[in-house]
Formats: structure tokens, sequence, C-alpha cells
């Protein structure tokens, strides 16, 4: 079988991954000279913690096994089992946290409550002063600027795999074939069109007005090195509000008796943390749903990042190295993964996985290698 991809970002770069482990030809195209966008202005989280139970769970857990697998195989990933805390302070986030682990699947999900102390122990850079923390032992990290380009490196040492960039594709001809903007025509059995926040073009002719898929903005950041080692990834509970999982009495209690600071629900935020490898930190984000978006960035949301970390730290920030916008692709009904849709015989879109994209990119192309048989 021979396999078209075209979009080389993470969920692009796993269909490519499936394809050429399962024996099968592929030609993969890019219309940058490298994918740029939300596949690379992300954390790298691989998230378990927060997805609504079922088959957003089961997915990102599988997701997170793939992701493992991968890693063994191409060190450059950067895969790392880190796990996460969310440190909570007072009695109605602590009593959202002790809803988190009393669910029937947290322990799937490896949840735990613990002390300051334990905390502390766990990840020794959290010297602010906090209540208790709900640790999740399966959440991972990766590093998503280099993560495409590691795969991709592995991947062109087969001989099944080609990486075709600076190509736009511009029509579908006829059945499993699509022509650049080079003018050349790419044969295949089938064509997975994974564009990403790409959503107009050929995209929109195919798929027709009316793909229930919707483009989010987000601001992010990072620092210079911190210094010593953030051993796990760090959320507050503002990310209780954002995320499925939390859903419950103590949440609605949360909301009704502390409400979110004004900055944080302007700008829909949570904090999420990683340490980079180079011991820099990727600090975000916020959430803007409404077109047109901005062409800029502001800085409140930045400035409320920076005084909530620093609260967990115990120290100030380390200088900001760089801040970013980008954009993804979300289903509008946001309980599906991703929507994946036949648009023409033998051409299928996978798109929408919203902030999902980077934890459960494996496990949407294993699924769809499967749905088509490959």
């Amino acid at each position: 079988m021979r396999v078209i991809v075209v979009g080389a970002g993470v969920v692009g770069t796993m269909h490519a991954w499936q394809a050429v482990q399962r024996g099968h030809e592929v030609v993969q195209i890019e219309r940058e000279a490298e994918a740029r966008g939300a596949s690379l202005r992300n954390f790298g989280q691989i998230w378990v913690s927060g997805r609504a139970g079922g088959e957003e769970l089961d997915t990102a857990l599988r997701a997170r096994e793939l992701w493992e697998e991968i890693g063994t195989r191409v060190p450059g990933l950067g895969f790392r089992p880190n796990g996460s805390l969310t440190p909570v302070r007072g009695d109605l986030e602590l009593a959202v946290a002790e809803a988190a682990v009393a669910r029937e699947d947290a322990a799937a999900r490896g949840y735990k409550l613990l002390l300051p102390s334990e905390a502390r122990a766990l990840n020794p850079a959290l010297r602010g002063e906090f209540t208790a923390a709900l640790y999740c032992e399966r959440d991972a990290a990766v590093e998503p600027r280099t993560a495409q380009l590691a795969l991709r490196a592995e991947l062109l040492k087969s001989p099944l795999y080609r990486f075709l960039p600076g190509r736009e594709v511009r029509d579908v001809i006829g059945e499993n074939a699509v022509r650049d903007d080079h003018g050349d025509v790419h044969h295949g059995d089938v064509v997975v069109l994974c564009t990403g926040a790409w959503l107009g073009g050929l995209v929109r002719e195919l798929a027709g007005p009316d793909l229930p898929v919707r483009r989010v903005r987000l601001q992010m950041m990072q620092t210079d090195p911190l210094g010593e080692p953030l051993t796990t990834s760090v959320a507050d509970a503002d990310s209780f509000r954002y995320y499925p999982a939390y859903k419950s009495d103590a949440l609605d209690e949360l909301n009704a008796g502390q409400p979110q600071a004004e900055t944080a629900a302007r700008n829909a935020m949570q904090l999420l943390m990683v340490q980079r490898a180079d011991g820099g930190l990727t600090i975000g984000d916020t959430h803007e749903y409404e077109h047109p978006f901005a062409f800029d960035t502001v800085e409140g949301p930045y400035d409320h990042l920076v005084e909530v970390v620093e609260s967990f730290l115990g120290r100030p920030l380390p200088k900001i190295r760089r801040r970013w916008a980008g954009v993804y692709a979300q289903c509008t009904d946001t309980t599906r993964v991703v929507h994946r849709q036949q648009v023409r015989d033998g051409v299928w879109l996978v798109t929408g996985p919203g902030g999902r994209g980077m934890t459960c990119s494996p496990a949407i192309a294993e699924t769809t290698a499967n749905t088509l048989g490959w």
C-alpha cells in the first residue's frame, strides 16, 4: 500500500510512522520547510491527568504507551515519565483534588493526594506554600520543538519513506491522488490530510463549510534555565476548571466560593509548566475562541503566570527568553477526541484534537490505521 500523508505536524508524522511500521510506502508532503504550527508551540506534555473518563482517557493512556515505546527507539524525542503535581491551597481546592482521587479511574491515571512534604520530596523546586498536591504518575513529556525532527530522522532511515517539504497540496485528483503547487501529482492507495489548523482552501472545499472544527489561539512563554531540576510537570487549580476529569460538586463549590482571578477568567487560563531539556521552563497558557484573533500578544496573562509560578517555586523566575502565540484546531464538540472524516473516496481528513494533539497523536494515528485496514 502507498499512503500519502499531507501535513508534517505531530498528527501527520505519527500517521506516517504507523504506516511505515506496518510495511507501507509513505509520501509525506508539508507546505513549510518544516511544520511550524501547534505541534511545536506546545508544552510537550503527554497529559493524562485531566482527560475525560472513557474514550478520551483510553486514548491518552494508549498514546502514553506508544510514546514510551517510540521513545525507546528514538531517544531524540526526549521522552521522560516525569508525572505531574498540581499544588492546591485551601479547603475548596483541596476538595476538588480529593474528588479526583475518589474517581473510579483514579488508579489508571496514577492519582495520589500528597502532603506538602511528600510533594517537595518528589519535586524539591516547589518551595512555596500550599495545602496539598494532586500527583498524576502517568503524565509524561517530550521535547516539542524537536520531536517531529527526531521522528522524521528515524523515518528517513527507511526506504519506504519520502518527505517532500515546501509543497502545498492544492487539489485532490480523482481517487487517492493529490496535486501540489509545483504541479506534481502524487498517487497512492489512500490520502490522509493532517493539516492542523489550516481549515480553509482545499480542506473547506473537500469537507464543506460546516466542518465541526474551530480554531483556538493561545499564548505561552519559555524562560532561561531554572538552574535546578523541576522533576515533574506542574499545574495549578485553574486546570481543575479547564479539564473535564475534575468536574464534580466540589468544582462547582470552588467556582462559586473562589472565582477565578479576573485576568485568568478573561483569558480562559490555566497554569501548565514543564522543564525543557536545556533547563528552561515552558509556561502557559491562554485560550481565545472568538474570531478574528488578535494579531499581538498581551502582557497581562504573562504577568499572571509569573505570579502563580513564583508563588509555587518560592523564588523569582529566570529571565523570559521567548514568548509566542499559537493556533490549534479543536472539535466544536469538545467531548470528541478528533474529527476523522472521509471527504472523498480514498481521502480522509484527520483534524481537531485541540489541546490533546501532542498527547494523543500516536493513538489517533493507530486508530486511523486500524480503521482503514493498513
